[in-house]
């Protein structure tokens, strides 16, 4: 257990506290004086209890603020957090779909090369064909030709 002398109001006071909170315990001893001494220029000397009391309302009024402050800050955080599921549940969903697009797309590439290959066999046929057929055209021309 610490020990810590505060000045308040003009006089001394020994305070405890736990071990390590002894500047804390300074800290909001300063804080509090500081409000007293306030209300005391402002309201004049009307009696130390009641200045106490006025800045124990005035301090516990600044710590319900922040406390609304922080649970305002909270539900913001929460409807951004849950926007954010929204967002990463739309994001997923969308790389999906593009996924299967991009396969679908892949799969139907591959019937088309596969088609030109075959296509490019029958025709490859056919020009060997017909390349068969002239030569054998010419050839039969030419041989119509020594004869006359």
């Amino acid at each position: 257990m610490g020990n810590v002398t505060i000045k308040f109001n003009g006089k001394d006071y020994l305070l405890s506290c736990d071990n390590g909170q002894e500047e804390n315990l300074k800290k909001l001893a300063s804080h509090l004086n500081k409000k007293f001494d306030e209300l005391k220029s402002n309201l004049g000397n009307i009696g130390e209890n009641k200045l106490l009391l006025i800045s124990s309302i005035k301090l516990i009024d600044e710590y319900y603020d922040l406390v609304k402050k922080i649970d305002s800050k909270k539900e913001k955080f929460n409807n951004l957090s849950e926007k954010f599921k929204e967002l990463k549940s739309l994001v997923i969903n969308y790389k999906e779909n593009k996924d299967n697009e991009i396969d679908k797309l892949k799969e139907d590439l591959n019937k088309f090369k596969l088609m030109v290959d075959e296509n490019k066999d029958g025709y490859e046929k056919m020009l060997d064909m017909a390349t068969e057929s002239i030569e054998k055209f010419i050839q039969s021309s030419s041989k119509d030709k020594r004869l006359q």
